[in-house]
């Protein structure tokens, strides 16, 4: 692509012919040789032919190097136009490039919108969960004063509960005493007990004994008034 612009580069050339003018120059002795009666005080014309060619090299110089300066500046222009070529290429890589950039940064704006959306609707939960907790918060801490005053009333009891136990001490004290004689006295008599069960059963067999002696008696007696007496 840098070599596209030479092709322009040989129109300087065409400039050159401009070194054609001498022609009239060459043209003038023409009319001298139709008139043969010039006078001979003509002839140094040709000095003049000199200065023309003088004149001429010089244009022909100019021209050169008119025609150098032109080639040169139109190599500068060719390099200028390549190397703004290639910065516009650079510079279309570039926008390229910071196209691309941008659609990602738009996905990665877009993605972090929808963070940040769900960031505030998380958030928005947590203070609804927060406000929540707040209101149990309070009404726990009222079970809480409730249940420290039922507590100080409970302690108050047992302290209560203490002196009374304390006061009762002695009471319960004479009270086993008492039992201990009550038991005692309950184990005398089951003793008792037990031994007139004893006696009771003795005095029932006794009984029994003395039952069956009365009945043989009994028939004893009535088996002797049976017997006639003796006359």
């Amino acid at each position: 692509m840098p070599d596209a612009p030479i092709p322009s580069s040989p129109s300087p050339a065409k400039t050159i012919p401009p070194t054609s003018t001498p022609a009239p120059a060459a043209a003038s002795p023409a009319p001298a040789a139709a008139r043969p009666d010039t006078p001979a005080r003509q002839e140094p014309v040709p000095a003049k032919t000199p200065v023309l060619a003088i004149t001429l090299g010089a244009i022909a110089a100019f021209l050169l190097v008119a025609a150098v300066l032109l080639w040169s500046l139109l190599g500068d222009r060719d390099k200028a136009i390549v190397q703004s070529q290639n910065r516009l290429d650079q510079a279309q890589a570039a926008v390229v490039v910071l196209q691309t950039q941008i659609a990602l940064d738009k996905t990665g704006i877009a993605r972090s919108q929808r963070r940040v959306d769900e960031a505030k609707a998380e958030t928005a939960q947590h203070q609804a969960d927060f406000d929540k907790l707040k209101a149990d918060d309070v009404i726990l801490q009222a079970d809480l004063e409730k249940a420290r005053a039922i507590s100080t009333d409970f302690q108050t009891q047992m302290e209560d509960a203490k002196v009374a136990s304390i006061k009762h001490q002695g009471e319960v004290e004479i009270a086993q005493a008492q039992t201990a004689v009550v038991q005692a006295q309950l184990n005398k008599a089951r003793s008792d007990l037990a031994q007139s069960q004893t006696q009771l059963a003795q005095a029932v067999a006794t009984t029994s004994d003395l039952q069956g002696k009365l009945q043989d008696a009994e028939k004893l007696i009535a088996k002797m008034q049976k017997v006639p007496p003796r006359s």
